[in-house]
Parts: structure tokens; C-alpha cells; sequence
């Protein structure tokens, strides 16, 4: 019987076609925490809390990230919450994509900052879904920055997560949640 060795090039040609081999999801792209901020306690008088916002707790540390997780073609996790992107509202100013306030009545969103993707999805429509069958259009009109907060900029709110869609109540309203339930909800999104 012969003995058999492996040399260096046929072990990196083993590992290519082990690779080239398994799913295409275990080759997505992940996202890993960039950094963290240690708060420190905000004014008096600042952090709105409307829309069941927090505001940031002195000493606490919030991770923060560049990206998001990836984006599927047909249906990406992710998790809805509520925004008022009204004058005076919890948005703490106008949209970053146009410089506008958007009425509570119209359908609006915020992504994280990795789908944000620097406004690539600058004022387009995305697909929201919910667990109930309903989906919803609505447009990009902000980023919930995931990479800075708890400071005068952020109105002393900390860092969004990662996974986040943001939405005006209408959003809220036409994927009928009832009120009482309004706050988070599990989602996929697409883009249109």
C-alpha cells in the first residue's frame, strides 16, 4: 500500500473547492460591531422620549456599526419601530435625504445606517412585510445612525442598532397593528 500525501497546493486546492462548495449564505458578508460609546448623562431638557424612545444612561456602553446585516433580494430580517418625522416629532429634525419633514399620514422611513448605504436608498420606495400578510411601500427619507449617539447631535438617544426600519405611524396603521402593539414588530423588507 502506498502512502499518500497531501502537499501544500493540493490542500489549497481541497479548501477552494470545500468553499466553492458550500451555500451561498455562509459566504455573505457579516457585521461586526465598529466600536462602542460610553454615555454620559444627557442635559436637562434634552432626549425626547415620544414614540417610547430612550434616552442614553450615564455609564452605560452602546455598541456601534458601519454596517447591517446583508440584504436579500427577495426579503430581509429586520425589526420595525416607530418615528415621527413631523416638525417637533422624535426625528429631532428635518430628513437627511431632502432636508423635509414628513407628515405622520404619509409612508416614510429610516434604515440603519449599513442599509442607508451613505442615501444609496435616498426618497426610494421599499417593501415592508409583516407576520399578518400585509405589506406596505413606503419611502426612504432618513438614516438612524448606528455609528454615533448619545450626544447633542443624536438628541442624546444612543446608537441605533444595526437592524432597524424606522416608520411613520401611517406605516403602522396600514399593516394594521392595532395601536396598543404599536412600538417594535418583527419584519422583512425589500427593496421595491
Amino acid at each position: 500500500m502506498k502512502n499518500f500525501r497531501f502537499g501544500t497546493t493540493s490542500l489549497i486546492v481541497l479548501l477552494v473547492l470545500a468553499t466553492l462548495s458550500c451555500p451561498t449564505d455562509a459566504r455573505l458578508p457579516t457585521c461586526n460591531p465598529s466600536s462602542k460609546i460610553k454615555a454620559k448623562k444627557p442635559p436637562t431638557g434634552h432626549c425626547n422620549i415620544e414614540d417610547d424612545d430612550i434616552c442614553c444612561i450615564k455609564g452605560k456602553v452602546y455598541t456601534t456599526y458601519k454596517c447591517s446585516p446583508p440584504v436579500s433580494k427577495k426579503s430581509t430580517k429586520a425589526v420595525l419601530t416607530l418615528d415621527s418625522f413631523e416638525k417637533g416629532g422624535d426625528g429631532y429634525g428635518p430628513s437627511k435625504c431632502d432636508n423635509k419633514y414628513h407628515s405622520d399620514h404619509t409612508h416614510v422611513v429610516a434604515l440603519s445606517t449599513g442599509w442607508y448605504n451613505g442615501g444609496g436608498r435616498c426618497l426610494s420606495n421599499i417593501t415592508i412585510n409583516a407576520n399578518n400578510g400585509i405589506s406596505v411601500k413606503a419611502m426612504v427619507v432618513d438614516e438612524c445612525d448606528s455609528t454615533m449617539g448619545c450626544d447633542e447631535k443624536h438628541d442624546y438617544q444612543p446608537p441605533c442598532p444595526n437592524n432597524l426600519v424606522i416608520a411613520s405611524q401611517a406605516v403602522w396603521r396600514d399593516l394594521h397593528v392595532p395601536m396598543n402593539e404599536w412600538g417594535e414588530l418583527d419584519i422583512t423588507w425589500s427593496d421595491e
